[in-house]
């Protein structure tokens, strides 16, 4: 073996030593308990505002949006959301919930830098690529099926 294989070897087992190993099944359970506890909250939500409010499905669907919405900002301001997606990963990152806490944290840590250089350029540094990518995808489907 030469010097560098020696080398190359030592280097891969330095890392395989020091890199985090992870748990897999122990984070999609959680994510899988994250994301189903905020889909049966917004089921509720929904439940309640066309059994208790009398709204029709749209109406239901968009007070719940709202509330969620409300709701992830509000635990993001007090410092809360960022605990529910350290534990919950994907599972609080991927719902509205989730997009709700990427804009309200980038607001609160550019809030130092002014209204307009901070908050208002940079409120979307986390969201504006998820805003770009799913206007852009939804412009193409709605071309393809058009054209079909």
């Amino acid at each position: 073996m030469s010097a560098t294989e020696a080398e190359k070897k030592e280097y891969r087992d330095y890392i395989n030593k020091v890199t985090p190993k992870a748990k897999v099944w122990s984070q999609m359970g959680k994510a899988f308990l994250m994301g189903g506890s905020i889909c049966v909250i917004g089921q509720g939500i929904l439940n309640i505002g066309r059994e208790q409010f009398g709204l029709g499905q749209q109406e239901a669907a968009s007070w719940c949006s709202l509330i969620l919405i409300a709701v992830a900002v509000l635990l993001t301001g007090f410092n809360v959301y960022p605990s529910l997606v350290k534990w919950g990963g994907a599972g609080a990152l991927v719902p509205i919930t989730g997009f709700a806490n990427s804009v309200a944290s980038a607001a609160i840590e550019y809030k130092p830098e002014g209204q307009v250089f901070g908050v208002g350029c940079k409120i979307f540094t986390i969201a504006g690529p998820v805003i770009l990518f799913g206007i852009f995808a939804s412009f193409l489907l709605g071309l393809i099926q058009y054209l079909m």
